[in-house]
């Protein structure tokens, strides 16, 4: 069996192989007495969590990509399907069509009516396609600029999942108004009346991510990543040459625990051992839990209150010094 999954899990991949031939094993007709099989099960399940703690504890921010590209992680439609109780889809920006990469549509969580905006990338290469892998067009943030008002007008909270590389990057996107439209998303949903929840559940890029990443709470999952460019987008631009991701990805600093630690973000949401593609389940729980103790806190503040900690909250990130509390620098003009 070959391993199709990122390098550095091949230890793991080994065990689970021996597994799934001891329960192969354990099918097969054999005294009811021998439960070697079922010892020998059990300590090869044990191993196989050691040596993921083990290697899951030690990734490194390039390594923390290749988790958050996994062909196997949870997609948006993944969560509304696991963690909502029910999802009515919307379609179309009402200017040029519709963008299957920017999903929407009304869904409901235990008591709470949503609206959910969120990347999707596809299963199949056919889905992946038509979902541009995630990428989507000036349609895609106009769509969801359109269904955010409509969330507004009714009261209800908006729920955006993050999982892009970037917005598309083709001629088409661009004489439509990529930029334009980002900016325009972005200044719309700092001032939405309504509570607004983002969650990184893959990959973070740039404006493409941007554009429905500006809310009350900013979650983003244990092994995703958050950044302003891709690694070999800022692999290409600083050394030429997209071989130097991996330099570009512990330089940029947009691990989950980094984006803590800087105040980028409100909270990390735990992923099950081995990262979130092994179990969905658990993974989708975990979310469900998290968007319920969100949706509490926010349900209950008052509106105005909100926008104004919602406008602090991004006002207040990056470092900058005030000249009025600063001796100038020394002149380096020579005389």
């Amino acid at each position: 069996m070959s391993h199709t999954g990122p390098e550095f899990e091949q230890p793991m991949f080994e065990i689970e192989s021996k597994i799934q031939e001891l329960l192969e094993q354990s099918r097969q007709p054999r005294s009811a007495t021998d439960d070697s099989l079922e010892r020998e099960i059990i300590a090869q399940r044990k191993k196989w969590n050691e040596i993921a703690a083990d290697v899951y504890s030690k990734l490194s921010p390039w390594q923390i990509v290749q988790v958050a590209r996994h062909k196997d992680r949870p997609y948006t439609r993944d969560y509304l399907n696991l963690a909502f109780d029910e999802f009515v889809e919307l379609h179309g920006d009402k200017h040029f069509g519709d963008d299957r990469a920017m999903l929407t549509g009304f869904a409901k969580i235990d008591q709470y009516k949503v609206m959910v905006v969120g990347h999707q990338k596809g299963r199949t290469y056919r889905e992946r396609a038509a979902c541009h892998f995630g990428c989507a067009h000036p349609e895609g943030y106009r769509k969801a600029m359109s269904k955010m008002r409509m969330a507004e007008k009714y009261g209800m909270p908006i729920v955006c999942f993050i999982d892009t590389p970037g917005a598309y990057p083709g001629i088409g996107a661009e004489e439509r108004g990529q930029a334009q439209v980002i900016a325009e998303s972005m200044f719309q949903m700092s001032q939405l009346r309504t509570p607004i929840i983002c969650i990184v559940i893959g990959e973070g890029g740039s404006g493409g991510a941007l554009g429905i990443g500006l809310g009350d709470r900013i979650a983003v999952l244990q092994y995703a990543y958050y950044s302003v460019i891709s690694p070999e987008g800022c692999a290409g631009i600083l050394w030429k040459s997209h071989q130097h991701a991996p330099k570009a990805a512990d330089a940029l600093r947009f691990t989950s625990k980094h984006l803590h630690d800087m105040g980028v973000i409100d909270d990390v949401i735990e992923e099950p051992l081995g990262g979130a593609h092994r179990d969905h389940h658990k993974m989708a729980a975990w979310m469900k839990s998290y968007l319920l103790h969100a949706l509490g806190e926010l349900t209950v503040q008052p509106v105005d209150e909100m926008i104004e900690k919602r406008y602090e909250k991004f006002r207040s990130m990056g470092v900058f010094l005030d000249p009025a509390q600063h001796e100038p620098l020394e002149s380096t003009t020579a005389p």
